[in-house]
C-alpha cells in the first residue's frame, strides 16, 4: 500500500514487486485505511446467509429461555422442543455461544489432573478436607474440616485466612492428632489447595474430579452435621467456634454413633485396627 499511496507506483508494478496478484492490490487498497496506521482490517469469510439458517424468532427464544433461568444449552433444547420448536442441540450452543451465553474454561487456570481414587480399607487411606467460609457483620473467616472416609474420625479448626500454606499446617495438626498416617489427602479445586499444598504435603494429594461434587461427598456431609449440631448453637464468631470446636470434635469423635460404621463411634473404629491416640 505504501509502495501505491506515497511512491506512486502502479498496481501491476506494485503486484509483480511483492509477488501478488493485481486483483489483490486493489482489494487492499479499498480496505486499507487512509493512513495505514491501523492495518488492513481482516473481514470474516463466513457467509451471510445459510440456507439452514434459523429464524430470527427462534434465536430469540433461545436466548430469553437462557436468560430466564439460566439453564444448560440441553435444558433450554428440550423445553423448546415441548414447546413445538423444532431445532437440533448443536443449533441451540452455537447460538448460546454467538451470544456470549456459554461459560468456557479459562485457558489461565491450572488444570489439576486428579489421580485414581484408591481403595479404602483402613484409616488414613482416604482422608478429605475442605473449608466452610463464614461471614459476620464484622469480620470474614475460615473453617478447616478433615474426615477419614474409613473411619470417620474428623477434626476441624478456625482460622482468620484460608491459604495453601494454612492447609498444609491444618493437616500437620490433625496428623499429630491421631496415629495412622494420612496416605491420600482428597479436596476439591479451591486456591487453598493448590500445587504447591500438593509438593509440600507428605501424603498423596488428589482433587475431585471436576464436575464431580460427590467426589467429597463424606466431607461436604460432615460439614452440615457441624454445622447444624455445633456452630449454628454458637455466636458467628472466631473466638466462639474456637471455643466449642474442640468440645464438640471430642463427643464426635469418641461418643457420636454412626450408621455408616456399623454404629460405632469413629475412635472405636480406628481401634479395631490401631491403639487409640485421641488427646
Amino acid at each position: 500500500m505504501n509502495l501505491v499511496r506515497v511512491k506512486g507506483w502502479g498496481v501491476r508494478e506494485a503486484a509483480r514487486y511483492v509477488g501478488v496478484m493485481p486483483g489483490t492490490i486493489s482489494k487492499w487498497l479499498a480496505k486499507a485505511p487512509h493512513d495505514l496506521r491501523a492495518g488492513i482490517p481482516t473481514l470474516s469469510s463466513a457467509p451471510h446467509t445459510h440456507p439452514n439458517q434459523i429464524s430470527r424468532d427462534i434465536e430469540r427464544m433461545i436466548v430469553d429461555e437462557r436468560k430466564k433461568h439460566g439453564r444448560c444449552g440441553q435444558v433450554v433444547w428440550e423445553t423448546l422442543k415441548q414447546r413445538g420448536v423444532d431445532v437440533s442441540v448443536n443449533t441451540v450452543q452455537r447460538v448460546l455461544d454467538r451470544h456470549g451465553l456459554i461459560k468456557k474454561y479459562s485457558p489461565w487456570k491450572k488444570r489439576h489432573i486428579s489421580i485414581p481414587r484408591p481403595a479404602v480399607a483402613i484409616p488414613g487411606d482416604l482422608v478429605e478436607v475442605d473449608t466452610i467460609h463464614e461471614v459476620s457483620a464484622s469480620s470474614r473467616f475460615y473453617v478447616y474440616t478433615l474426615l477419614d472416609v474409613a473411619s470417620r474420625w474428623a477434626y476441624a479448626l478456625v482460622t482468620k485466612k484460608i491459604s495453601a500454606g494454612m492447609s498444609l499446617l491444618f493437616v500437620a495438626r490433625a496428623q499429630k492428632r491421631i496415629v495412622f498416617p494420612f496416605a491420600t489427602v482428597q479436596s476439591d479445586h479451591g486456591p487453598e489447595f493448590s500445587s504447591w499444598f500438593t509438593t509440600h504435603l507428605d501424603a498423596d494429594h488428589r482433587h475431585i474430579r471436576v464436575g464431580k461434587p460427590n467426589d467429597n461427598a463424606h466431607i461436604e456431609r460432615f460439614n452440615r452435621t457441624i454445622q447444624d449440631e455445633c456452630l449454628k448453637k454458637v455466636p458467628r464468631s472466631i473466638e466462639a467456634y474456637a471455643a466449642a470446636l474442640p468440645k464438640y470434635l471430642r463427643y464426635y469423635n469418641m461418643e457420636r454413633i454412626h450408621m455408616g460404621i456399623e454404629y460405632k463411634t469413629p475412635m472405636q473404629k480406628v481401634d479395631e485396627l490401631f491403639p487409640r491416640s485421641w488427646g
